[in-house]
């Protein structure tokens, strides 16, 4: 039985769990508070998500219409996609900066709806596990929308958007957690 499906699925519900309790109550402004010049707010963080799930979900969701079935007992990512990962995608305590793609970089001010589009495009993440839950998800590869040389496995992919809101869900309770974040 594959495990993975699961593990997923649990953690975009996870992801869903901090969003909501990053964001709601927040105001216009506590959305759109940043710690300096330079960095993104709580709502940027959450813009940035849903436009990045938006794109890479439309990518994988079209590799997997014409995927034969098949089953994956777990996700298991090349030497370059874990390297990917680990450099670029998942959380970290290190304050690293990675310049977003110009297709994903956030809005410089968002609106209050921002959180309810993030919790939709986590839904769709989590349709997409669904559907791929019976396809060897370690030999469908899609297209990647950011640098189209490289081509992920649908596996790849949705290890990509889970851990990449982990990453970003850190960012923005950073910001939350500032001192000099608006109480009011």
């Amino acid at each position: 039985m594959n495990a993975w499906p699961d593990r997923l699925i649990a953690e975009f519900r996870d992801a869903d769990k901090r969003a909501i309790a990053l964001a709601t109550g927040l105001n216009v402004n506590q959305l759109n508070w940043k710690p300096s010049p330079g960095a993104w707010s709580v709502g940027q963080c959450l813009e940035h998500l849903a436009v990045s799930n938006e794109i890479y979900g439309e990518a994988i969701a079209n590799a997997l219409i014409s995927a034969p079935a098949g089953a994956a007992n777990e996700i298991t990512p090349g030497w370059f996609a874990r390297y990917f990962i680990r450099e670029y995608i998942a959380p970290t305590e290190k304050r690293t900066k990675h310049k977003a793609p110009p297709k994903i970089r956030p809005v410089a001010d968002v609106d209050a709806s921002i959180l309810q589009r993030f919790l939709n495009t986590n839904r769709q993440s989590r349709d997409l596990v669904e559907r791929a839950r019976n396809i060897d998800v370690n030999r469908v590869r899609f297209k990647n929308p950011f640098v189209p040389l490289i081509r992920f496995t649908v596996g790849t992919g949705l290890e990509i958007l889970a851990k990449h809101e982990q990453r970003h869900l850190l960012q923005a309770e950073r910001v939350r957690n500032d001192a000099r974040f608006p109480r009011a």
